[in-house]
């Protein structure tokens, strides 16, 4: 695994934390993205010139790797595809060791609008543990598979919680400080509807925000149909019958 150098040392992020100035971390999983991650890049940067982002690229055949060496963007290279699950860990453990009060989960994939982190970043400084975006607060869910797959997983993660998530899918998160540890610590946990399900159960709070997603113009997605329903099956088992997370 490679990484960068990256721009805030520890040392450095207390100094700023005495000051009041909290410190987020764009976590930015990337498979095959390097014709979508310099808009992406862009897209941070123009919401906060000062962002601290980490492009994981997911064992990327592209020229991903590369691009970011070219463009001096911060980034961890793993040496094989491992899928989003790994990615999101190193993210996560990452932003636990560097000691950030929030970790935001941000597609590589051009999908994400940096403007709607605003909105996280208002809940979650009411100290909420995680604050998911949904498309679906201010509008019905349609019919297409996706669409109907994410009701599913709604209402099994209901059935098991008592908690309506109206978009569990939905990939633009914010995970506050005790999420950032539970994620870094524990390597069964995935960025996943099944694993919110069990940290809803073990007592975390979790808020929605409504967000846009932009339709993909570039790069390959994680999950293919075959894969997909594979996916649904996997998620739905787990959010009904994965015991408590203590």
């Amino acid at each position: 695994m490679r990484i960068t150098t990256y721009p805030v040392k520890k040392s450095e992020a207390m100094e700023e934390r005495k000051n009041g100035k909290e410190r987020v971390l764009w976590i930015i999983p990337a498979y095959n993205e390097a014709k979508s991650i310099p808009k992406v890049v862009e897209d941070i940067l123009s919401f906060d010139k000062e962002a601290d982002y980490v492009i994981i690229s997911d064992g990327s055949t592209d020229e991903t790797v590369l691009l970011c060496e070219k463009k001096g963007y911060s980034y961890i290279a793993l040496s094989q595809n491992l899928g989003l699950t790994a990615c999101f860990q190193t993210g996560m453990r990452y932003a636990h060791e560097h000691d950030f009060d929030f970790a935001l989960q941000f597609d590589g994939d051009g999908q994400h609008r940096a403007e709607d982190v605003s909105a996280l970043l208002k809940k979650g400084r009411e100290g909420v543990d995680i604050v998911c975006g949904s498309r679906f607060l201010n509008k019905k869910k349609g019919f297409s598979p996706r669409d109907l797959g994410s009701a599913l997983l709604s209402f099994l993660i209901f059935l098991r919680t008592g908690k309506n998530l109206t978009d569990p899918t939905c990939g633009l998160r914010l995970y506050g400080r005790e999420a950032i540890t539970r994620f870094s610590l524990e390597k069964n946990f995935s960025p996943e509807p099944d694993t919110l399900a069990h940290l809803l159960l073990a007592g975390m709070s979790i808020s929605e925000v409504p967000v846009e997603v932009r339709k993909r113009e570039e790069g390959e997605s994680y999950l293919r149909p075959f894969k997909a329903m594979q996916y649904m099956a996997r998620v739905g088992l787990s959010i009904l019958f994965y015991g408590k997370t203590k």
